[in-house]
Parts: structure tokens; C-alpha cells; sequence
């Protein structure tokens, strides 16, 4: 018999009670597996960098931070170059992102997606961690 595959919530979940527990290493690695079947979603990534943060593993929080950027920017990316249903909506969606300001006249995106920003700051705290160690 095959044991039964864990879904995603089923992960996430392990590792909050793991979590609530103090046992880090379990919580720690359920985490990353639920990053594995979900890389574009935030809540893993999130609860890896507080953990790693509290167990003081600044160069781990590092490496979660780079990774998280690159899924969700590549995640945004991916999303965005998707077809759009109707041409009319489309085009009347990029002229208002033009005037409110949220594109440049290339229609390249001003501002970031939320927590890739919040993220980059994360990474400079941590930088600063690593160089006082």
C-alpha cells in the first residue's frame, strides 16, 4: 500500500501545530514542503523567516528571502503574461494604470507586488545581522 500524499493545507497545518509545539525542525520542514507544492504563495515563506529570525539563522532567513522573491516575482510575471479575454478591457486597463500612475509609458510596473517590497527591506535587516555576527 502507498501511504497517502500530504496536500498543502495538510503541510501548512503540521507545521502550525508543530509550531504551537516549540518542535522548529518539524515546523521547518513542513514549511519547505508546502513551499515545494505551492512556490507562489506567501504564508510558508512568511512563517520560515520568523522562525528562522526567533532561531537567530540569519544566513537560512537570507536564503528563504531570495528564494521567496524570485518565486512570487516570477509568479507575477507569469500571471501577467497571460492573455487577456477581451482586447477592450485590456486596453482601457493599461490606460488607467497609465494615469494613475501605477505603469510608466512602457507599461512597466511602477511599484512592486506587496510582499516583495516588504521582503526587501526584511533581506537589508538581516544583511546588516549577518555583518555584525
Amino acid at each position: 500500500m502507498q501511504a497517502a500524499r500530504l496536500t498543502y493545507y495538510d503541510l501548512m497545518n503540521k507545521a502550525k501545530q508543530a509550531e504551537q509545539e516549540k518542535d522548529v525542525n518539524a515546523a521547518i520542514n513542513n514549511y519547505k514542503q508546502a513551499i515545494n507544492l505551492e512556490p507562489a504563495d506567501t504564508l510558508a515563506y512568511n512563517r520560515l523567516m520568523i522562525i528562522y529570525r526567533k532561531e537567530k539563522l540569519y544566513k537560512e532567513e537570507l536564503h528563504i528571502i531570495d528564494m521567496a522573491v524570485k518565486n512570487i516575482q516570477q509568479a507575477y510575471n507569469n500571471r501577467k503574461s497571460k492573455p487577456k479575454a477581451n482586447a477592450t478591457i485590456s486596453k482601457l486597463s493599461k490606460a488607467l494604470m497609465k494615469s494613475t500612475g501605477l505603469v510608466d509609458k512602457k507599461g512597466n510596473n511602477m511599484y512592486e507586488p506587496e510582499p516583495i517590497s516588504s521582503w526587501k527591506k526584511r533581506r537589508q535587516v538581516v544583511l546588516k545581522r549577518l555583518d555584525k555576527a
